[in-house]
């Protein structure tokens, strides 16, 4: 069972710095709405400017520690609730908009790979 959650630490900690450092100003086809970029998407959302920068804030540190949580697991719990409970507000924001389903799908399944982390 600890090498499918190390598994899921890697997946999490490398899809969240994907998005966050190489893909922040690309279009993808999971941005809310019709965004083409990170600070649109939190836009789209009707989610102040300074919030994208927060939620980086918080999401590149705790999936760097996801990462160093291979050889220090005590950082591996409070990341993986904190990428949990910002997931958990991004589902809830496709929502808000009317998104397609297929927009969340990346927001869920991390959401669901956080919560196996946390608790497996």
């Amino acid at each position: 069972m600890e090498f499918v959650k190390i598994i899921c630490q890697v997946i999490v900690g490398l899809g969240i710095l994907n998005v966050w450092l190489l893909r922040f100003n690309k279009a993808t086809p999971y941005r809310g709405q019709q965004a083409k970029n990170l600070k649109e998407e939190f836009e789209a959302y009707g989610l102040p400017s300074w919030f994208v920068y927060l939620v980086g804030v918080i999401k590149v540190p705790a999936a760097i520690a996801l990462l160093v949580g291979i050889a220090l697991p005590s950082l591996v719990q409070p990341s993986a609730l904190a990428i949990a409970v910002l997931m958990l507000g991004a589902v809830l924001m496709h929502v808000k908009v009317q998104d397609a389903v297929h927009k969340f799908v990346p927001a869920s399944s991390v959401l669901v790979l956080c919560l196996v982390i946390a608790f497996l």
